[in-house]
């Protein structure tokens, strides 16, 4: 077996340096010199993934592994409190792999990237460091305000002065009990052992520490001075540029000697780099410089296959090497995608970044740095112009390198004569560039506005044309949030879950029940045509001459497009329309009325739903908006909805009273633009953020929400009479809402015996959607009901849910849900209710 020279050797003999500890320490670890004033020597990680380029696998597990580590020492309940901490730059990635090991732990890095606007929730110095400043700099303040666990991570444990200055630092700010230190190496000397001990008692906190290993380097005396002189005698202009960026071992020719003909256009002089849109998920942070929540991470899980898949795709063909290679303190993006390319990819893949450390490179198998590239840096550091470097990726036989960096480093210097991307050209056939969007987090309050997306539109989100509606939501297509609808029932009916943190399985229409719904949207689309026309004369003469329709996402969207397409036809207007999330219980998104204050006059938006039920929303968005103009000091929102269908008598604006079907309530997302419910979940919507949907790509092939519309507004010409007159006589009749809906709720639900307002859904359309969402119990239909309660029926029917005729019923069907829905529980009638 052929041996392996330890990449400590070269330096260990030169200058004296010993390295002694665990056994695993010279797999750890190799020795280089650095260009530093401070310290001579640098301890350079096999495993860390920044100067050595390495599996990404085995960079991400070293990582997780130590945060499992962290998570048996603190146990299950603590860890759950816990938030990590990374230190910059080195330790970026690594601090994020031990907070998903702890168990999907809140993360924040220090940086050395100050960012305007943020402010500084701590700090501290880095004594041996070449940039000592670090900054805490966190969206939410409150991130290290908590008194759970404090875990700080750093690739090595050597004097221990980093972590002390942190912890001192910190605790003045926002004391807690208990601190966890994690390295991959602990390399403290004999007389800084008892310093973390000697802290704690200090400071009156539990201090531990859990690294991979444990050493110690012995230094002789002058090795500082030994170390300068070496650096001096072989860093030379050609070794720095020349030398120091062509590896002559036996390995590097083999690789050069059967690397496929480079492209022209990735050779010197030409465009260096082929862009790969990785489709990263709108709105989710770049890493950890700002804080990343678990949920945040749920959501980067699910898009890693896809950005994968497309890097994957743009790979060269026959491409045996990859690199990808992030971007100083940008590490956990490149590593989680590198660890998803590698699953993909019959080619070795590797890893590592590009780094501030100025290193001495040697070609020499003792020695840990064999060549270097040297750049500009091009993200406009603080500190002004400098070089930068990446390490052993010259010389090393890739095939293709994959730069990710963010948006704020895509600069011209990135693209110079001089840059990165030509440094690498000369050195790989292929070079591909990936951008991350650089995460801007939100600023003062007084800025907010300005710091929120804009709308989302179709195609890329949803399938209504993009001038049809805005939606004022986040995407969260990427991210699993169905759960099956027996689940969610008792989740939410026990208190254990809110119901918009969920979504139920999207129900899939049988055969007959879209032939059903077709028939349906023959018969009714003239009566609901005129109802369109009918409440959007009132909202023109009553509300504004130039209304900006607000839809309650997602049953009063369609009704919002209609709305709108109605004042296009009758009066040529081209009327704003958008679509936000109001949640019972949880009120409207402040944010949407925040978006929706700073571009429109808040006395021009009209909330627009498609039915009334008891008038819970109805409830919910007038105490929502109260509230809202209080703490911001907006005013002129008006709360009252304008709805098509008005059957509990709760509000003045709508086209009729009478509780007819409405084809759109039929259907979930296939006839609502093949978006889902809302989504409002404090892992996955933070206070900046706008509540989040998914769009349903994938039911494409049954979508009918165009064809609604088309249906629908194909009998404006039919009915514009009609619905002017009624609008008319509307003007003249006393609407005031008599509530009589909410009455009769009650009624029911003593009546019943369910106790619970929330359960009774009264209406042709929440009957429906509890026959699609929910665990229904019963179905009440108005005795002598005709065809508008097919589609009940049919739903009923397939379900095992007794319809019960009663007289007097105010409307024409009401749902109840079992108010203690357990599986397979039975009903009042003795029946068992089926799922």
């Amino acid at each position: 077996m052929k041996n392996v020279v330890w990449t400590g050797t070269w330096v260990a003999e030169r200058l004296g340096v010993e390295l002694v500890g665990d056994e695993r320490l010279s797999d750890l670890l190799g020795l280089a010199l650095r260009r530093n004033p401070r310290r001579a020597h640098l301890l350079v990680s096999n495993v860390l993934g920044k100067h050595v380029p390495q599996s990404p696998s085995v960079v991400y597990g070293h990582g997780f592994a130590l945060g499992r580590r962290v998570r048996e020492l603190l146990g299950a309940e603590d860890a759950g409190a816990a938030v990590v901490l990374g230190y910059a730059e080195t330790a970026t990635g690594l601090g994020h792999c031990v907070a998903d090991g702890v168990g999907l732990a809140p993360y924040l890095h220090s940086t050395r990237r100050p960012v305007p606007g943020v402010d500084t929730a701590g700090g501290f110095e880095e004594s041996h460091s070449h940039a000592t400043s670090h900054l805490l700099l966190p969206e939410n303040p409150a991130l290290l305000a908590g008194a759970g666990p404090l875990v700080l991570v750093d690739d090595e444990f050597s004097t221990g002065n980093t972590v002390l200055n942190t912890i001192r630092d910190l605790h003045a700010r926002y004391p807690r009990d208990r601190y966890v230190v994690v390295a991959l190496v602990d390399m403290r000397s004999a007389a800084d052992l008892g310093r973390l001990a000697e802290f704690a008692t200090e400071i009156g906190a539990r201090v531990d520490l859990v690294t991979a290993a444990r050493g110690t380097v012995n230094l002789p005396e002058g090795v500082l001075e030994k170390g300068q002189a070496l650096v001096a005698e072989h860093e030379t202009t050609e070794a720095t540029r020349t030398t120091e960026n062509t590896r002559t071992t036996e390995n590097t020719k083999t690789a050069e000697n059967t690397r496929t003909t480079e492209p022209a256009d990735n050779r010197p002089g030409h465009p260096g780099a082929a862009r790969v849109e990785l489709g990263w998920p709108r709105g989710l942070p770049d890493g950890g410089r700002h804080g990343f929540t678990p949920g945040q991470r749920i959501r980067l899980d699910a898009a890693l296959p896809a950005m994968a898949a497309r890097v994957a795709e743009a790979l060269p063909e026959g491409a045996r090497r990859v690199l990808v290679l992030g971007f100083e303190e940008l590490m956990y993006a490149p590593l989680r995608l590198a660890r998803e390319l590698e699953q993909v990819v019959s080619a070795e893949v590797r890893y590592s970044t590009t780094t501030r450390s100025p290193v001495l490179a040697l070609d020499d198998p003792g020695y840990a740095i064999r060549t270097r590239l040297v750049f500009p840096a091009h993200d406009d550091p603080d500190d002004g112009p400098g070089e930068r470097y990446a390490y052993n990726v010259a010389g090393a036989g890739f095939d293709a390198v994959v730069a990710v960096v963010d948006s704020a480093a895509d600069t011209p210097a990135l693209h110079a004569p001089d840059g990165l991307l030509a440094q690498l050209a000369e050195h790989t056939p292929s070079v591909l560039l990936a951008v991350v969007p650089a995460y801007v987090p939100a600023r003062l309050s007084t800025e907010r506005p300005s710091m929120l997306p804009e709308p989302l539109r179709g195609p890329a989100f949803s399938s209504y044309a993009p001038d049809e509606v805005g939606w004022l939501l986040q995407d969260l297509s990427d991210v699993t949030l169905e759960a099956p609808t027996e689940e969610r029932e008792e989740a939410i009916q026990s208190g254990g879950a809110h119901y918009a943190e969920s979504l139920p399985v999207e129900y899939q229409p049988s055969p007959q029940y879209q032939e059903l719904f077709q028939t349906a949207l023959g018969t009714s689309a003239a009566r609901i045509a005129q109802a369109v026309g009918a409440v959007t004369e009132l909202v023109l003469a009553e509300r504004s001459p130039h209304p900006v329709l607000v839809s309650l996402a997602r049953a009063g969207t369609p009704v919002g497009v209609l709305m709108r397409r109605w004042a296009q036809h009758r009066h040529g207007l081209d009327l704003p329309h958008y679509a936000v999330s109001i949640v019972r219980g949880r009120g409207i998104d402040a944010n949407a009325l925040r978006w929706l204050a700073a571009h429109h006059d808040p006395a021009d938006v009209v909330f627009v739903d498609g039915w009334t039920g008891k008038g819970a929303i109805t409830r919910e968005l007038t105490e929502a908006i109260r509230e809202f103009e209080s703490a911001e000091g907006v005013t002129g929102f008006d709360p009252e909805i304008a709805v098509l269908a008005d059957p509990g008598s709760c509000v003045r604006t709508y086209g009729t009273r009478e509780d007819f079907l409405i084809p759109s309530a039929c259907l979930n997302s296939t006839v609502s633009g093949l978006i889902s419910r809302t989504v409002l979940r404090s892992d996955l919507v933070g206070e900046y953020d706008f509540h989040g949907a998914k769009f349903y790509r994938e039911l494409a092939g049954s979508d009918v929400s165009v064809d609604f519309l088309d249906a629908v507004a194909a009998h404006f010409p039919d009915v514009a009479d009609a619905a002017c007159a009624q609008a008319k006589e509307l003007l003249a009749t006393d609407r005031t809402p008599t509530w009589e809906g909410w009455a009769a709720v009650e009624r029911i639900s003593e009546e019943y015996e369910i106790h619970d307002v929330n359960l009774v859904k009264p209406g042709v359309g929440e009957t429906t959607r509890v026959l699609l969402r929910r665990v229904p119990w019963k179905i009440l239909a108005r005795a002598g009901a005709g065809t508008d309660l097919d589609h009940v029926r049919l739903l009923a029917q397939q379900r095992g849910v007794p319809v019960e005729e009663v007289d007097e019923l105010p409307y024409t069907c009401v749902g109840l849900i079992h108010p203690k829905y357990t599986r397979g529980a039975t009903g009042a009638d003795g029946k068992a209710v089926t799922v």
